[in-house]
């Protein structure tokens, strides 16, 4: 079954592109029309590549890789961060820190730093501290949790990012591709989607739109996940059935 359909992504307004002059040549196979100097994306093929970006989406969620949401825009970080928090998964909806993907290792030392301070309130140790040693601690804290708090959980590289406005994150689709890191997007008018392996030709503006399809890749993803733990959950019954099978036979 089809997981969207024409209909409802033109009610969301996820046809409307770019004015002309903004318009990136490379978009030209997915644009329908030009109206009131206004270019306007062809649903169909949005439809269609939805639904690849979506069960490509939802495999990688059952194999049980993360997925890294990227959008510091306005208009897209709150639902961006609503839908990644849902699905368990890491997101950046603030300034994007360079070298998250091509240096994670310097990154993860500063998630482990994050780490050990909560450690250090958990057993006491912070307490201990003089005050000024505890406020600058805080303000420490407090800074690597504006830029890395959403990613606190994320302990590797992530399977593949799914990025809001390739224009605005390009930084964060070149470190994508530089490592080979599966990437999905959303792609306006004025984008480039041959440097995006999943790309959905889409308003990338309009918090209507946004909303739209991150609701359609929640699902796709929902759905993986919960296939992950059925198929996990037949495997413990598998393996208690044949534990207690020997011990029968003993």
């Amino acid at each position: 079954m089809s997981r969207t359909n024409f209909k409802e992504l033109l009610e969301a307004g996820v046809h409307f592109g770019h004015l002309k002059k903004k318009y990136n040549p490379a978009m030209g196979p997915y644009v329908f029309m030009e109206r009131n100097g206004i270019h306007i994306i062809d649903l169909n093929k949005t439809v269609a590549m939805l639904e690849d970006a979506t069960a490509a989406l939802k495999q990688i969620a059952k194999s049980g890789k993360k997925i890294l949401f990227v959008a510091t825009k306005k208009q897209a970080k709150g639902i961006v961060a609503e839908t990644a928090a849902a699905l368990n998964m890491p997101f950046i909806t603030e300034r994007w820190p360079g070298g998250l993907l091509t240096n994670f290792a310097t990154i993860r030392k500063s998630i482990k730093k994050m780490q050990t301070i909560d450690k250090m309130k958990e057993n006491g140790t912070f307490d201990s501290l003089s005050k000024r040693e505890r406020l600058q601690i805080d303000r420490q804290r407090a800074k690597l949790d504006l830029n890395l708090g959403s990613i606190v959980k994320m302990t590797r590289m992530p399977e593949a990012v799914f990025i809001v406005d390739t224009g605005k994150e390009n930084i964060a689709l070149a470190e994508a591709n530089k490592l080979g890191i599966r990437s999905f997007a959303m792609n306006d008018t004025n984008t480039n989607p041959n440097l995006v392996s999943f790309p959905i030709p889409s308003n990338d503006d309009a918090s209507k739109s946004i909303q739209c399809i991150l609701s359609i890749v929640k699902a796709a993803i929902t759905e993986g996940l919960e296939e992950r733990g059925a198929d996990q959950e037949a495997k413990a019954v598998e393996k208690k059935e044949k534990a207690k099978k020997i011990t029968e036979d003993k």
